[in-house]
């Protein structure tokens, strides 16, 4: 009688491989499913986080830009932001 050759589906044949590629396959579902876990609680608890420009926002974007281009004079700039930002 041999000893060590079982059947086959102990540790000298498939079931060695199989349980090998089973416990990588375990290992990488639980990195992937917290990675996904994680993204999902970030998003849930800071919707507001990023906001959309507003019209204001643009406008007051557009007002430095053509201060910075010298269409308009400091004195112009100062009472124009104040103007966007009190209306």
């Amino acid at each position: 009688m041999m000893m060590g050759f079982g059947s086959g589906l102990g540790m000298t044949g498939f079931g060695m491989g199989f349980g090998g590629f089973g416990g990588l396959l375990v290992l990488v579902l639980l990195v992937v499913g917290g990675v996904y876990l994680f993204r999902a609680l970030d998003r849930r608890e800071a919707p507001n986080t990023r906001t959309q420009p507003t019209a204001e926002d643009g406008a007051l974007q557009l007002l430095r830009e053509r201060y910075a281009r010298g269409e308009i004079d400091h004195d112009e700039y100062q009472r124009r932001k104040e103007g966007l930002r009190a209306g």
